[in-house]
């Protein structure tokens, strides 16, 4: 086995895809690319795109900060939201961070560089990619034929227990062409985890991602999510979400990494009053590889960043080193 250092691409975005890159990124031999969803339409993200006209920081700033050289300490000030100010009522509630981030935009006129900007300051062991630069929103068409749009209404209706039929995005966004380029490069790709409708499909709706992703050579990894979504995704499966995203972006899913792991009784009593029960594995196709193993281990349903990122490794090393010597285009000395 030759190691080389493998460029892998991270798609999705919300509060989930950080926690994979935070894992991933202490890894000498993966080179770490974001390529995160620029669709929310709520919080401060929404907020700022509303008023000052700005692409949606949040999803960004939240990667660029996993993927930073002290993470801890740039979450607590980055993160941190303004108190109300005399006659600044208006920046009440915003997190430093999306404010800095909206003003790098609007100084460069450019948010790839203002994001480039930001990972600099940040000193970030990795690239964090907006997969799209134009605005527009995530919207569905439940079982009833009514249709929703925008990401909050898209997970209220969800939680209201109507079943998501069909997804997409109004106006269609294309493609970033940095970021074509960059995805065409990857080595392997790792979808999720995330909020599966609005956070992991959205980006792989965009105009050009599924030709990008066609020439990603390496495997198309899936990170299921540990709980299903709201009344609406009752019997919801990992299979099922591998089957979304592979109509999505039109190649199978090659591994599907899911959860075995059960926390306490009181902790599931908890999340089945939310209607989120663990989501079951189901019927993989037979081409899928299922990757199983203990990743829910606290009282919040959060993957274990160390067991995650072990388990990426060992499929991304299996692929893609161990039969190096047939592929020699993947073998970068180091």
């Amino acid at each position: 086995m030759h190691l080389g250092e493998l460029k892998v691409g991270c798609v999705g975005g919300g509060t989930r895809l950080p926690g994979l890159l935070g894992g991933l990124k202490i890894n000498p031999w993966l080179s770490l690319n974001a390529v995160v969803t620029m669709f929310d339409s709520g919080g401060s993200s929404g907020q700022l795109r509303d008023e000052l006209g700005v692409l949606p920081p949040g999803d960004v700033l939240k990667c660029a900060l996993a993927l930073s050289r002290n993470e801890g300490e740039a979450r607590r000030v980055l993160l941190s939201r303004l108190p109300v100010l005399e006659n600044h009522a208006r920046l009440a509630g915003h997190t430093g961070g999306n404010l800095l981030l909206s003003m790098m935009e609007q100084y460069s006129g450019d948010f790839v560089a203002a994001v480039d900007g930001l990972r600099s300051l940040l000193g970030c062991k990795g690239r964090v990619w907006p997969v799209s630069t134009e605005p527009a929103s995530i919207c569905a068409e439940y079982g009833d034929g009514t249709e929703t749009r925008g990401e909050v209404e898209v997970d209220a209706g969800q939680s209201r227990g109507s079943q998501v039929k069909r997804v997409w995005l109004e106006p269609q966004a294309s493609i970033h062409p940095a970021v074509d380029e960059a995805i065409r490069a990857f080595d392997a790709v790792i979808i999720g985890p995330g909020s599966f409708f609005t956070s992991l499909m959205p980006p792989l709706l965009v105009r050009g991602v599924k030709e990008a992703l066609a020439e990603v050579r390496g495997p198309i990894i899936l990170i299921a999510n540990l709980l299903t979504e709201g009344r609406g995704m009752a019997g919801f499966t990992a299979a099922d979400e591998a089957q979304w995203v592979s109509q999505a972006i039109g190649r199978p899913i090659d591994v599907v990494v899911a959860n075995t792991g059960r926390p306490s009784d009181e902790t599931l009593a908890r999340y089945a009053s939310e209607h989120k029960q663990p989501l079951e594995l189901g019927v993989l196709e037979p081409h899928v590889e299922p990757v199983l193993g203990e990743f829910w281990r606290t009282a919040i349903a959060r993957h274990d960043r160390r067991r995650l990122s072990f388990a990426v490794w060992s499929v991304l090393s299996q692929r893609l080193l161990e039969s190096s010597q047939d592929v020699p285009e993947i073998q970068r000395a180091l």
